[in-house]
């Protein structure tokens, strides 16, 4: 998936949220997609929400716009039982920034760097960095890059955990797709229940964690893609995955 704005840096209007959401919506319906890619076209990866397309309008909600434009590609993000890799090629700023944290995991650039920038305007962090930047560089730092809204660099970023994996520049588009195929050709039906786990684990208690955990294994026990596994670590061969 391309966010592609040319002239903006990618950032989300109302047609680039209906578009995301549509290709979201898509991916979760169609077994034959495996893996999503989020990357930004031209040299950014996506300056963050357009707040041009709404300015002078009278009684402008901001409240009302997160929850139509950005909350639902965060949850849609987040709750897509397939993995998804946000690849980070140039600045990933405000909404962009959050929409890089919704992805599982994220492979960026050298050229990559990372702001919230919400403060600069006088706004708090939204689009789910308020609960996914904590959990991913800890409560101290998280205010600390609130309050500064100092760029972070690529190098600072994987230091802190922001992303997965540094690379240089030009070998990015060859290092997520190696990455998206390596993952799409693995169970994803148990990446997804996997995910869902631990997205719940985020706010269980330990009780409910494990209880949850014994109820989707059961679920993952049932897959096609156990089966296969199985046979394929007594028969001593790679095994052949097919997401089901």
């Amino acid at each position: 998936m391309t966010l592609n704005r040319p002239g903006s840096l990618n950032a989300i209007n109302e047609q680039m949220a209906t578009d995301v959401n549509d290709v979201v919506g898509f991916a979760g319906r169609t077994a034959e997609v495996r893996c999503v890619v989020l990357i930004g076209a031209g040299r950014g990866f996506c300056s963050g929400q357009d707040l041009r397309d709404r300015a002078g309008t009278a009684g402008i909600s901001y409240g009302e716009l997160v929850r139509a434009r950005l909350n639902p590609i965060i949850l849609g993000l987040r709750t897509l039982e397939k993995p998804v890799i946000a690849a980070i090629n140039g600045v990933a700023a405000g909404a962009g920034c959050s929409l890089a944290l919704a992805a599982d995991l994220r492979i960026a650039s050298d050229r990559a760097s990372f702001a919230l920038g919400f403060s600069r305007i006088g706004l708090i962090p939204d689009g789910g960095a308020t609960f996914l930047l904590p959990r991913l560089v800890g409560t101290g730092r998280s205010l600390e890059i609130a309050f500064s809204d100092e760029p972070i660099g690529a190098a600072e970023a994987l230091r802190l955990g922001l992303v997965n994996r540094v690379v240089p520049h030009d070998d990015l588009p060859a290092a997520t797709s190696q990455l998206a195929l390596r993952l799409a050709q693995g169970p994803t039906r148990a990446f997804g229940l996997a995910k869902h786990a631990i997205n719940a684990g985020l706010c269980a208690s330990l009780e409910t964690a494990l209880e949850n955990e014994a109820l989707l294994q059961e679920t993952a026990g049932q897959t096609s893609d156990h089966r296969e596994g199985l046979a394929a670590f007594l028969e001593k061969r790679q095994p052949r995955f097919e997401g089901r």
